[in-house]
């Protein structure tokens, strides 16, 4: 088994307590999935292969939505393709009560900087400025989105018994945002502040937490809420083990354990 269950277990836990970045119609008029909150419970999926952040995160939320009765899967994953190219996939399509939804899956960690774009949705960047949120809202309304009207998904419609007039889509897009230190406690006027999940620092900044215990986790386990039971490293430690980051310009989550047993999230930038 490529996943261990008990950090599966954490993942799944953290997924699940991750809000979602906005409530209703967002920026865009994207509307965002509405579902009860759901119990956390044993994630119990056998997962044998190396699966990407979001694959994993899709697998989570296929778990999430099965627990619900209101909630059934009709198809995931769908691949859309013009004879051998694939033009694209629909995440899932399900049903909620009577209504069909084609529901796209998003799950981001984003970095608010203010020397890139000229607003506040264009100031999410992702940790290492290869992507952001401007630029995912724009692929999804442009692109991901509409591939459900293609006539290249007509077929496989028409396999599901379903036309596209009868399909709402919504998207299901859970955050954590980071935030320079020195804005932490800033209200953000478009996104669901419950998000901002910590901070972010250049290594000159760090100096301040000398006194600290720190963990780097692996990607799959960023979205993990923080917990005492890693090997922590002293400062000096991490520094070693940070630089490796950096120097291929990579900005890696860490963990932060204060004096008092505090435990914080927040990326060391490289840029």
């Amino acid at each position: 088994m490529y996943h261990k269950q008990k950090d599966l277990q954490l993942q799944y836990e953290g997924f699940l307590q991750t809000p979602f970045l906005w409530h209703g119609k967002g920026v865009f008029d994207l509307e965002q999935f509405a579902v009860s909150p759901t119990p956390i419970s044993s994630f119990n999926e056998v997962i044998i292969q190396k699966l990407r952040l979001g694959k994993l995160v899709e697998r989570f939320v296929s778990f999430e939505l099965q627990q619900n009765n209101d909630i059934t899967i009709l198809a995931e994953n769908i691949q859309i393709q013009q004879e051998k190219l694939t033009l694209g996939e629909l995440d899932c399509i399900l049903q909620q009560n009577k209504k069909i939804i084609h529901l796209e899956i998003i799950y981001k960690f984003y970095l608010y900087d203010t020397s890139v774009g000229n607003s506040e949705i264009e100031h999410w960047i992702g940790p290492n400025k290869r992507d952001s949120f401007i630029q995912k809202l724009t692929r999804l309304k442009e692109k991901q989105l509409p591939l459900l009207y293609s006539n290249q998904s007509e077929k496989y419609l028409e396999k599901l018994k379903l036309n596209t007039s009868t399909i709402t889509q919504q998207v299901y897009f859970k955050a954590q945002l980071f935030v320079p230190i020195q804005d932490i406690a800033k209200e953000f006027p478009l996104v669901n502040n419950e998000c901002v999940y910590g901070f972010y620092i250049y290594p000159k900044e760090l100096s301040q937490f000398s006194n600290c215990k720190f963990y780097i986790p692996n990607k799959h386990n960023w979205i993990v809420n923080p917990h005492p039971n890693v090997d922590w490293l002293n400062f000096n430690t991490f520094q070693n083990n940070l630089q490796k980051f950096l120097e291929e310009e990579n900005t890696p989550l860490c963990w932060l354990k204060k004096t008092n047993g505090e435990l914080l999230k927040f990326f060391v930038v490289w840029w």
